[in-house]
């Protein structure tokens, strides 16, 4: 099977780590050659309650045995997806009630740029350097790096950079802004944090000249950062909030919320201002929905928190420059991206996944599904502890 990976699927890089999945449950990751591996990524946050959460497999199954795909986005009434909206909306505050599923968080992102610009009739775009919001055409133009946009430009016009916690770039807003765009949380940048109310102080701004505030919580929302969406954390609520990864519960889904006002602009002048075949799913729609009703009926949200403490504690080594981070969307920082690396790869030949950030190359990513047992922190930074000890001796660190 390796050989047929690498023959007929095609590789986004020349060195994936090629790990043959035989099953996956838990916290727990099976290869074909009967070896299990600790998964301290979940799907790169997707998986919010692990492999295979049996109330979500029960779910998809039920709704297997009802009805697939019967119709486009927003012609029919299926039961999951207004069941879903519904209790998003019942999470929400008020001026976030009414959402459109579609399939990835990058669509999200593209129906969310297109209805700022939709609602201002402005056409400019502002967004953070070091940003990362998906990678179509609209989502890699705002996006903040330029050597990874290069190869496919030009991309959409009137898309400027603005640095993230700067207020002195406040200014680049003005009545020409349709939208300012920023990650909640900076997730390829290395899970970079606001800092001194500037959330708050963009959406001053966006109100001031009347464009919108995107807010993408793709990566930290659904519990993973102790609240059950990032933007919780700083007393504010964006004009329109993207969602992914993690929703779905292992499953792909996207959407993005925003007032029925604004989402009632998609239905006319054009008409299908947004139109997606397979968004509202009813399979992954139920497979959503039993994700957030398990994340809210829960005390998961508050072990989050408790969780990242415990990672904390066990991960003390001088190697650990820094640990970036809340709840469950952790970065520990290297001296160097060699280091980081070397660290990754000796982790997956000892049973533990760990991942790269995007764009800050000292990060090793950990974000593991919430629903990790303390017993198996232990065991990975156990791992890790041994890992960081080889390591220091090989560079003399």
């Amino acid at each position: 099977m390796k050989d047929d990976f690498f023959k007929y699927q095609t590789q986004t890089s020349p060195h994936p780590l090629a790990l043959e999945v035989s099953h996956a449950k838990g916290s727990y990751i099976y290869t074909t050659d009967g070896k299990k591996h600790l998964d301290f990524v979940a799907g790169v946050s997707a998986c919010t309650l692990g492999h295979c959460h049996p109330r979500v497999v029960n779910a998809t199954k039920a709704q297997l045995d009802s009805y697939l795909h019967v119709m486009v986005y927003g012609e029919y009434i299926q039961g999951p997806a207004v069941a879903l909206t519904k209790l998003l909306a019942s999470k929400l505050p008020e001026s976030l009630q009414t959402t459109y599923l579609v399939n990835s968080g990058t669509e999200a992102i593209e129906g969310a740029l297109k209805l700022a610009r939709r609602a201002t009739g402005r056409t400019e775009l502002l967004y953070a350097n070091h940003a990362y919001h998906g990678n179509t055409m609209g989502s890699m133009s705002v996006m903040g790096f330029e050597e990874r946009k290069n190869a496919f430009k030009p991309l959409v016009p009137e898309c400027h950079p603005i640095q993230f916690n700067s207020v002195e770039d406040l200014d680049k807003i003005t009545t020409k802004t349709a939208g300012v765009i920023l990650e909640t949380i900076q997730g390829g940048a290395g899970f970079i944090f606001p800092e001194n109310d500037y959330l708050k102080k963009v959406k001053e701004k966006c109100e001031s000249v009347g464009a919108l505030l995107i807010l993408d919580e793709i990566q930290p929302g659904f519990g993973r950062t102790g609240k059950l969406f990032g933007f919780q954390h700083f007393d504010i609520v964006p004009d329109i909030l993207v969602m992914g990864k993690g929703m779905g519960g292992g499953m792909p889904i996207g959407a993005f919320t925003a007032s029925e006002g604004l989402m009632t602009l998609l239905q006319d002048n054009p008409k299908l201002g947004h139109i997606t075949t397979f968004g509202g799913n009813p399979v992954i729609a139920a497979a959503a929905l039993t994700t957030l009703q398990e994340i809210t009926e829960t005390d998961l949200i508050l072990q989050t928190l408790q969780k990242e403490q415990y990672f904390r504690k066990k991960l003390t080594h001088p190697l650990i420059k820094e640990i970036r981070g809340k709840g469950l969307m952790l970065a520990l920082i290297m001296d160097s991206a060699e280091i980081a690396s070397e660290v990754i790869l000796q982790c997956k030949e000892r049973g533990l996944i760990l991942f790269w950030l995007l764009f800050e190359g000292r990060a090793i990513r950990i974000t593991p599904p919430l629903t990790i047992s303390e017993e198996e922190i232990a065991e990975g930074c156990a791992i890790l502890t041994e890992v960081f000890e080889e390591v220091s001796k090989n560079t003399h660190l």
